[in-house]
């Protein structure tokens, strides 16, 4: 039946679009990259590496190494990453795998299938080694592990502080992740975003506190379940700590807010007017389900999906916003939530995820009344090639509020041609992030650099 077949082929579409938009910024760990984890067989242990790839229509490929049987590059089926949960199979030689990711991201722990099951871990192998700006060693400046109460009791915070060498006291800023659980070098894709961007401004002077988010790396706490005012907490726990450090100049410490954490950032400011400087990199101006609704149309057109499946894309959207802005019970919201997306695969898992503390927040809150109060200087750094914080979307409204609130310094900055991680980039779509050499642009470096050395005072 022709019309049967064509309503399958958009539903299926319709389905993995739903997902795309459970990223919000993109900040969640990717699938992308090789993975590797010993196998028990007749004959002994052997190793299954597992390559990872995503193509421009978003779907997922993959491939198999098994080093010890020498057999390379075995192509896999049924590739699917939905929620944190990693399925694939191998019809060939009747196996399959179905494993969940932890929230750090490095590693899979799930079932090996093949005649017998048996438990297999698969760890993340190392990231793609040479991105040309990451520093190397010696450093000619002094990094520290430091830990730090965040502001919400239970929670302890892990980091680097880099600070500039000579005696200071120095100006400082802290590095606020996007969302999704990130270490402290917010690492994507084979890139370290906050690793380059530490050194860099630490070169010029300024030190940097960059940390583990909560449940991540070295930092304690849970992080599912938490909501970005909790993340704002931890932030504001780690102004506390730098406050106290004698090396550091109290009245000049600011907050560099990345996607979800320029929202955190401002969150913390109009709270804490000892907040000398906020910098947002790519943060919101509209509630997130704008952002989430206009991320995945641009996304979609910038992937040739047709106007009918982003459309059909954009009635589930809207339908699952009106279930939590009607339904508070999330027991009950969850319900509805499955109902709508009945027939779609993953439904339970994608239904709970909409229904959690997280999205309810993120989906509803509006920073332009946060924005609104702040009376420190405030840059806005927005890329243009940007599909996840769409400029056009969200500058405006920034903009807006920073004046009817009165603010009298602050700068918006639109870069052409970089995207959300601040590349120079073609697309500006996702899977373009790890194609690329370059982990932040220079004009980008150089624009936020400057900004805030004019404002501590290390330059006229």
């Amino acid at each position: 039946m022709q019309g049967y077949d064509d309503f399958m082929c958009l539903f299926r579409h319709a389905a993995l679009i739903v997902l795309t938009s459970l990223l919000a910024m993109g900040q969640g760990p990717g699938i992308e990259g090789s993975w590797e984890g010993p196998v028990q067989t007749g004959r002994g242990a052997v190793r299954l590496r597992v390559h990872v790839t995503r193509a421009a229509d978003g779907s997922l490929a993959a491939k198999m190494d098994v080093p010890e049987q020498g057999a390379f590059g075995l192509p896999l089926s049924e590739v699917t990453f939905t929620n944190g949960r990693f399925h694939w199979e191998m019809t060939a030689i009747n196996a399959g795998f179905d494993g969940q990711m932890n929230e750090a991201g490095d590693e899979i722990a799930g079932t090996f299938l093949q005649g017998k099951e048996q438990p297999v871990t698969l760890k993340r192998t190392q990231a793609p080694s040479g991105r040309p700006q990451e520093p190397k060693p010696p450093l000619p400046y002094k990094s520290e592990d430091v830990t730090f109460p965040s502001k919400a009791e239970g929670v302890t915070m892990a980091g680097t502080l880099t600070v500039p060498p000579g005696k200071g006291p120095f100006p400082a800023v802290i590095l606020i992740t996007g969302s999704g659980p990130q270490d402290r070098d917010e690492a994507l894709m084979g890139h370290k975003p906050f690793l380059v961007l530490s050194d860099y401004l630490t070169r010029h002077g300024i030190a940097v506190l960059r940390y583990d988010d909560r449940g991540v790396g070295q930092s304690t706490g849970k992080f599912a379940g938490s909501t970005t005012t909790d993340f704002s907490r931890d932030a504001e726990g780690a102004l506390d700590y730098l406050r106290k450090r004698p090396e550091l100049n109290a009245a000049r410490i600011g907050l560099v807010g990345h996607s979800e954490g320029g929202i955190v950032a401002p969150m913390v400011a109009a709270r804490r007017p000892e907040v000398a400087f906020v910098v947002l990199m790519a943060g919101t101006g509209v509630p997130g389900q704008a952002v989430m609704l206009l991320q995945a149309a641009r996304i979609n057109a910038a992937s040739g999906v047709s106007k009918e499946v982003s459309d059909r894309n954009a009635d589930y959207q809207a339908k699952i916003f009106a279930v939590l802005a009607e339904e508070k019970d999330d027991a009950a919201a969850e319900t509805k939530l499955k109902a709508v997306l009945a027939g779609i695969p993953g439904a339970e898992s994608q239904a709970r995820g909409f229904a959690s503390a997280w999205m309810r927040e993120f989906a509803f809150y509006d920073p332009a009344p946060t924005l609104q109060k702040l009376r420190c200087p405030v840059l806005v750094l927005n890329g243009e090639k940007d599909l996840q914080v769409i400029a056009d979307q969200n500058v405006p409204p920034i903009e807006a509020a920073l004046k009817k609130g009165g603010n009298k310094d602050f700068r918006i900055v639109r870069l052409p041609g970089l995207n959300h991680l601040f590349q120079t980039a073609q697309t500006g779509l996702v899977q373009e992030y790890g194609q690329i050499d370059e982990t932040l642009a220079p004009v980008f470096l150089e624009t936020i650099t400057t900004w805030i050395r004019r404002h501590t005072g290390l330059e006229k």
